[in-house]
Parts: C-alpha cells; structure tokens; sequence
C-alpha cells in the first residue's frame, strides 16, 4: 500500500548563492518543457551574466522554473550541469532520499499528474504566471516504500534502455536507407548530360481568372524539404490585390522567398486544382527528359542545393530571393527517363520502409507514457 508525503518533507530549497565574476566562465542550464528534463544552454563570460549573484546548481538536485513548471519544464540536475549557475527563476532543492529516491522522483515528475501539480501551484495572470513555492511545497505526492521505489526505478530503467535501443536501431536504418539511396543516384547520374531547367522542366505561369464568388485553396510550402501544404480556401474576392497561379499535380514548386530553406516540393494528387501567389514558382516536368521525383532528389543533393542558393541572390532571409530568371537557367543531370523510374521506384521503397519505421517510432515513444501511467496512474489518486 502506498502512502503520501508533502513535497515539502523531502524536497528542501539550496540557498547556495554565488557571486559572479567577471573574468569567470560559467555554465548555464536550459530546462526543456514536458518533464524532457535539464540541458546545457552554453557557456558565457561573468560579463555577460546582468546579475551580481546566482544559484550554484549541484548535481542531483531538484530544478524548476517558476515560470514553465506548468509545462513541465523541470529535472533532476546531471552531473554533467554540476556546477552552472541559474537565476532566481530556476530555484534549486536538496532531495531527502531517506524519503524519496531522486531517481525514483525523477520519474514521477514526468507524469501528466506531476505537471498538473505545477499546473495547480502556478499562479498570476496569463503573462506573469509564477510557481508560487509555498504552494508547491505543500502539495502530496505517492510514496511507496523505498524497497518499493527501488523496484520501480529498476523496472522503468529497463524499458527506457530497450526505448533507446529501439530508437537508435531506427535512426541507424534511416542514415543507412539514405547513405543507400545517395549512392544509388550517384550511380544514376554518372555520366549523364547536364541541361537547363528551362528545357527540363520549365517555369511556366497558368494564371488564374478570379472569379469573385468561386472559393481557391491556397498553397505555401514548407521549409527543409517537408512538402506542400494548403494555407487557406477564400472566395475569390479576397484575392482581387494579388494574381494566382494554378498548380498541377507533379510541379516542382519553389517559394522564391524560401527556397535557400529548402522551400522546395513536389505537387502531389491533393494538390492538383489549388493555387499559388507569385512567390510560388511551379516548374512543369517535361516526361521525355525527366521525373518530378528524380529532379527532386537532385535538389536535395549537396550539389543540388548549392544550385539554388547560387541562384539566390541576397544575403539574408527575405532579401534571399530565388530568381525566376536564373531559376531556369540551373543546370540538372538528366540520365535516361527509364533510369530516372529505376530510382524512383527505389524511392517509393525507401518512402514505404521510413513509414513503417514512423509508425514504429510513435509505438516505440509511447512506451514510456504508458508505462508511467500504469505505475503511477491509479496511485496519484490516492495521494
């Protein structure tokens, strides 16, 4: 049977304040949201620190920002963070673990409970929310024995390693899948002719007749690579101040604005019929030279790449414009089209293995969770 303790009767705040010198090199913490726990943000000069004194944070202490508490953003300090100073926003507390095993805390605190605790402790208006830390202190958690607590820490251990095995086994299947279709298209391409985009596949601009009543789907694209999406479906006398383009399943779509981002996408069936402004540049294939899925995998290319940030006058963000003049003057490798399919089937493969793995991944990350609420679900009740 487990019983409840006040946070207060284990949990006890370090006053351990250092002055912060200058010429002094010191380490600073990041607490991520959602109980991911404490990381190093960097390390900068005393001179760079505003305030005369700071919180020394020692290893296996119990850290929290006052102001993101309520999402989570605590942990256990590594020893790896031993040492670096925080503000007054990050207080620090000195685990009993007579009473409570740090690790076995460390694991509670990342529990949807945990947070709803923080959650309940925070006080203030919607700018200036603030861990009220009396609150806090007073609240209960579950405690089992420390036998208990040992057995729950040792259990979790196990299934958080076989987590991390499983996540780096598919991260390592991913670089291989990469590593193999990379090599695969440099087999393609070897040899092959190189020829303007202009003849390859060409920018062409199908303008867009508004009609006042008539609804068009508007089309953005996603930096690094991650496709198109539908931004917004307006009648079109909300358009009437901009022309609009439409776009056709397998376009090469850039955004001018954000292609040295790698804004760069492939219209697919669901796109077919939606509409893009003039910042979204739709380049048209032409099937007896090449495959919208093989230029795409150029682009993605090292060498690919380097082509449109050439081709991207500018030196920062939105002064970085791809130039529709120079966009059809890039040069793309073009092998055989039949070549090309090869490569695209290969493709289709990888795409399919990489969906297996996701789906596998989401399987795997939701181990935890479940874990957690099978062990300490029932018994926050109680507390």
């Amino acid at each position: 049977m487990w019983g409840s303790i006040a946070i207060s009767d284990f949990l006890t705040k370090s006053e351990s304040w250092v002055p912060v010198e200058p010429d002094g090199k010191y380490k600073q913490i990041t607490a991520r949201l959602w109980g991911k726990g404490l990381t190093l943000r960097g390390e900068v000069p005393g001179s760079a620190i505003a305030a005369a004194r700071q919180y020394c944070a020692k290893a296996g202490q119990f850290l929290l920002s006052r102001i993101d508490a309520r999402h989570g953003a605590y942990g256990i300090v590594p020893e790896e963070l031993d040492g670096a100073l925080v503000s007054n926003d990050f207080p620090c507390f000195d685990i009993d673990a007579s009473r409570v095993m740090p690790h076995y805390f460390e694991w509670y605190s990342r529990t949807p409970e945990f947070i709803d605790l923080c959650r309940r402790a925070s006080e203030g208006s919607t700018n200036r929310v603030r861990m009220k830390e009396d609150k806090f202190l007073r609240m209960m958690v579950p405690r089992p024995s420390l036998d208990e607590q040992r057995r729950i820490v040792e259990k979790l251990d196990r299934v958080a390693a076989l987590v991390d095995e499983r996540r780096n086994a598919i991260e390592a299947a991913e670089r291989e899948t990469q590593a193999l279709l990379l090599k695969a298209f440099q087999r393609a391409i070897d040899g092959a002719p190189l020829r303007p985009m202009a003849e390859v596949a060409p920018l062409v601009r199908r303008e867009v007749e508004i009609e006042a009543t008539r609804e068009y789907t508007e089309i953005g694209v996603r930096s690094f690579y991650n496709g198109i999406f539908h931004r917004r479906t307006m009648p079109g006398s909300e358009f009437s101040w901009q022309s609009l383009f439409w776009v056709k399943e397998g376009d090469l779509v850039f955004s001018n604005l954000m292609a040295w981002e790698r804004a760069i996408a492939v219209a697919e069936a669901h796109d077919e019929g939606t509409v893009g402004n003039h910042r979204m540049l739709t380049c048209e294939v032409n099937p007896k030279l090449a495959t919208p899925g093989f230029l795409m995998a150029y682009f993605r290319t090292y060498e690919g790449f380097s082509s449109i940030v050439g081709h991207s006058p500018g030196t920062i963000a939105r002064n970085k414009t791809l130039s529709s003049k120079k966009l059809p003057t890039i040069l793309v490798p073009t092998p055989p089209v039949e070549t090309q399919k090869w490569f695209d089937r290969l493709q289709t493969k990888a795409h399919e293995a990489r969906t297996i793995r996701a789906n596998t991944a989401q399987d795997v990350e939701a181990l935890i969770p479940a874990m957690l609420h099978e062990t300490f679900g029932r018994q926050h009740q109680a507390a």
